[in-house]
């Protein structure tokens, strides 16, 4: 076992501020924050699931812009400047929502740079560009906000999106910065555009598989020694019928995580299908899984 793993093991651990002061992570490292810890549900008191990659003080990457985290962005105190990318694993609602109130919001930040933007597509015509331009465009639901499509953009700098294709079993690895590498692979979510991304930050690989069937059988071979591989904990054990087509069962996680000899485990966009049986769910991730789990919660940090 390396030494660097023995750092990240002894590092995996919440960290929790009270709702009145900042969820700070670390002056140094890499840092997995929680932004938002649910689904589609507006009974739970969760934000839907989205996630901020740090680098020390710097956060680099927004996995999602989901109901509820352009506030835990807020409450994250993080800088809309540092990111050096947002990517979307599915384009549903509540994967989404909040990106023209994140936008609307930079106006009053000091970003400079472009902004990219990276999602699925698919040849149906669904498309993260496409999305967005019916969020942004001139003749989108926000036409005011268009202009950060151009170069005249107000907030001082331009918003580039990327259609990442969606079928297949092709791995996708095509951006990259001084900061971070992205790779993506589509999973199979119902038939949905729906994509996983590897992070790759300062010798820390982070795996974001979000909601999925697995009838691809990709996530076990793209998350291959992931420090860290978060998933969604959306069903239950006993689920049956058409749910199994977007998501794995607590069982079938833990057997992932295993093939991937994944170091960690991240079980977020808990539902209410889920909340209320983490005692069950653990007992089956771990007929499978030896290595260690978590359960994810609002504006919780793991860092390496």
């Amino acid at each position: 076992m390396s030494k660097r793993f023995l750092v990240a093991v002894f590092l995996l651990l919440p960290v929790v501020s009270s709702a009145q002061d900042v969820a700070y992570c670390g002056d140094e490292g890499v840092w997995l924050q929680i932004l938002g810890s649910g689904g589609s549900d507006i009974t739970d008191q969760r934000s839907a699931a989205s996630y901020l990659v740090w680098n020390g003080e710097h956060a680099r990457l927004m996995v999602d812009t989901g109901s509820g985290s352009a506030l835990r962005f807020d409450e994250a105190g993080a800088d809309f400047a540092d990111l050096d990318a947002i990517v979307f694993t599915r384009l549903q609602a509540y994967n989404t929502v909040d990106l023209p109130s994140l936008l609307e919001g930079s106006l009053r930040t000091d970003r400079k740079r472009v902004l990219p933007i990276l999602g699925p597509a698919d040849p149906n015509g669904e498309s993260t560009g496409a999305l967005v331009d019916r969020l942004i465009g001139p003749e989108g639901a926000y036409p005011y906000l268009s202009r950060f499509l151009g170069v005249d953009s107000p907030g001082g700098f331009r918003v580039s999106v990327r259609d990442v294709t969606s079928i297949g079993t092709r791995r996708w690895a095509e951006f990259g910065t001084d900061n971070i590498k992205l790779a993506a692979i589509p999973v199979h979510h119902g038939g949905l555009p729906a994509l996983a991304w590897r992070v790759e930050i300062d010798g820390i690989s982070l795996v974001f598989a979000g909601g999925f069937s697995n009838q691809k059988g990709t996530v076990a071979r793209f998350a291959q020694n992931a420090d860290a591989l978060v998933v969604h904990h959306a069903v239950s054990e006993s689920a049956r019928g058409r749910i199994l087509d977007l998501y794995s069962r607590p069982s079938d996680l833990g057997r992932i995580a295993t093939a991937a000899n994944a170091r960690s485990l991240v079980l977020g966009h808990r539902t209410s299908r889920t909340l209320g049986m983490e005692t069950i769910h653990m007992a089956k991730i771990e007929e499978h899984y030896s290595g260690p789990y978590y359960f994810a919660d609002e504006l919780q940090c793991w860092g390496w």
